[in-house]
């Protein structure tokens, strides 16, 4: 599936609910780490999440990210691969690779 379907499909589902009144960036943003917090509980107790449940939580965040994307007018691929030149640039491969050292130790 496509980002764009996946946008299209995400839209369509407020607006048949008229939920785009509570989408304030706050509201999204509150979201994102409710539904982070929920994903990290998959893996509470072990490292081996339930992959069922991991999907839905792992959904349930990108989708509040993909709205909140929306509201602000940003492209998520384009700020995606921007803070990713800020990091290649912090973290070198030539020094960090299979490192997990903070950029500012490396």
């Amino acid at each position: 599936m496509t980002r764009e379907l996946v946008q299209e499909a995400l839209k369509e589902f407020v607006r048949e609910r008229d939920w785009a009144q509570f989408h304030t960036p706050a509201n999204l943003a509150k979201s994102i780490a409710i539904e982070a917090g929920e994903l990290l509980e998959c893996f509470q107790w072990n490292d081996d999440g339930d992959e069922m449940r991991v999907r839905e939580e792992l959904a349930d965040v990108v989708t509040y990210c993909t709205l909140l994307a929306g509201r602000l007018g940003l492209d998520l691929d384009e700020i995606v691969l921007e803070k990713l030149a800020v990091t290649r640039e912090k973290y070198p491969a030539d020094r960090s690779k299979g490192r997990s050292t903070k950029y500012d130790a490396l």
